[in-house]
């Protein structure tokens, strides 16, 4: 059998649904970890707080709603793009500060590098949302076509 002829299977899932199921598992991350923030503002202050970051608590919050917001427009595929780029921008300084690796060493630098690059990959997986958007399965689809009388 052709490597063409079992990859078949694999072209039939449609399009759309493997984008549904895109911003399902991406949006994931995002949700979880934007709740976990607001609901324990604290801890995550302490954290940034120990990073050097000035008004933690303030910003705590932010990082929280950011990715509360930014998760719930990828999974509903509301304002995707928008969403996207600004979870992009919110993970740049993100993994700049809190996985800078190359400042660890041994098992520590190890934990950091997987942190920062699966950074990178979800940056990735955002910057296909911003180049193609949600897909047929979103609101954002749903707002483009026209109202049926």
């Amino acid at each position: 059998m052709r490597v063409a002829e079992r990859a078949r299977p694999i072209r039939s899932v449609p399009r759309p649904t493997t984008a549904l199921i895109g911003r399902i598992l991406l949006s994931a991350i995002f949700l979880t970890s934007g709740l976990a923030k607001l609901v324990d503002t604290d801890k995550t202050a302490g954290y940034m707080d120990a990073a050097g970051i000035p008004a933690a608590h303030t910003l705590a919050i932010i990082a929280g709603l950011a990715e509360l917001l930014g998760g719930l427009s990828i999974l509903f595929g509301v304002l995707t793009r928008i969403g996207a780029l600004g979870l992009i921008v919110f993970l740049i300084p993100t993994t700049l500060i809190f996985h800078s690796f190359w400042t660890f060493e041994g098992a520590a630098q190890q934990a950091q590098m997987a942190n920062f690059m699966k950074n990178l990959a979800i940056m990735g997986g955002l910057f296909l949302l911003v180049a193609h958007g949600a897909g047929r399965y979103s609101v954002d689809a749903r707002l483009r076509r026209p109202m049926q009388p």
